[in-house]
């Protein structure tokens, strides 16, 4: 890595932020020039809106003024835009050396961006992998609550004003077991809260070791293996060649009637004609989803009229703290990029996550 010295690093911040995240990372290090034009940013409709409003147009000088800006940073607090076309066009600057990506997911977007081998060299991208650890987790342990307490049922007969003849129970979170996909930061979050309510947790990594608290950790082949005894399976794993449909029919029947699914990961991670399948036939009790293979989700998805089904649009990493989390980040890797040290949450240009 390059290394900057502070009075020659210029960042740019190429998306909605709120002032005073502005001026925290102006503080943190004064030398350090950032670029930072509200009037050519759209603004936020909601707090982290990275996109800002999509009725905002710039003139056409302020279009080339943008542009301008950005091309004249080292560094970048966003995609350009915030979308892989900007990624795309921005990639071109040969002064960029490294971009703060808001996604925690962002390598979709970098792969989608198509840069050639020589800008993969060149631009190192960070991610906000971590950031939204905790709100994910806990929309996960949500989503298994609400399989576990029966709440689908619960609407379902408060909207019919139906008081049933028979009370039926549900079942106790504390000593379940809980399998979790990929146990990264956002998989340990999510163990950590699950275990704080009494379960057993197990999950998948690409590299098995022992992790303290998880009572056994496998590799994607032993998925199967842990599926006969869960009563929660959480994914979190990104989207990705490897992952793609990986919670397919066979893991499915892996699993033992009125199993709760649960996923703040990738919608392409399960296979969701597969999952309607083990809805409607039992195996799974109920499926709390944020995320699906096609985004927005199609009208004609029967996953929307599934009484045994929560439909999230792909929220549930969002918080009102995340641009502050973000920013703080940053400041963070600031530090290290102006030192010359190893960024946290390096895009990985190979699996592109």
């Amino acid at each position: 890595m390059n290394i900057m010295t502070s009075k020659s690093l210029t960042v740019a911040i190429a998306v909605p932020l709120e002032s005073e995240h502005v001026e925290a990372i102006r503080a943190a290090n004064p030398d350090v020039t950032v670029l930072y034009e509200p009037e050519l940013l759209p603004p936020e409709r909601f707090p982290a809106d990275h996109t800002g409003d999509p009725a905002f147009v710039r003139t056409a000088e302020q279009e080339a003024h943008y542009w301008e800006m950005l091309h004249s940073a080292d560094v970048l607090y966003g995609f350009p835009n915030e979308s892989a076309a900007g990624l795309a066009a921005i990639a071109s600057s040969n002064r960029l050396k490294w971009i703060q990506a808001m996604a925690a997911g962002a390598g979709g977007a970098v792969k989608a961006a198509e840069l050639s081998a020589d800008d993969l060299a060149r631009i190192t991208v960070t991610s906000s992998a971590g950031v939204h650890a905790l709100p994910l987790a806990e929309f996960a342990v949500m989503g298994a609550l609400n399989g576990l307490k029966r709440t689908a049922e619960l609407a379902a007969d408060q909207a019919e004003k139906h008081w049933p003849e028979l009370r039926t129970p549900t079942r106790l979170a504390s000593g379940s077991n809980a399998v979790i996909t990929g146990l990264g930061e956002i998989g340990l979050e999510t163990a950590r809260l699950a275990r704080a309510l009494g379960m057993n947790v197990s999950g998948t990594k690409r590299t098995v070791e022992a992790i303290e608290g998880i009572d056994q950790v496998t590799d994607t082949a032993g998925l199967p293996g842990l599926m006969a005894t869960a009563d929660v399976v959480i994914n979190t794993l990104p989207g990705t060649p490897y992952t793609e449909k990986m919670i397919n029919a066979d893991i499915f029947n892996a699993m033992k009637p009125g199993t709760v699914l649960v996923n703040v990961g990738r919608g392409t991670v399960v296979d969701e004609e597969a999952l309607l399948e083990a809805l409607n036939n039992g195996q799974i009790s109920y499926a709390c989803l944020d995320v699906f293979a096609v985004e927005p989700l199609p009208v004609t998805s029967p996953l929307w009229e599934h009484p045994r089904v929560t439909v999230s649009p792909h929220t549930s990493a969002l918080s009102e703290a995340e641009n502050r989390l973000i920013s703080e980040r940053f400041m963070e890797n600031l530090k290290r990029f102006q030192a010359g040290e190893h960024l946290l949450h390096t895009v990985d240009l190979v699996h592109f996550y």
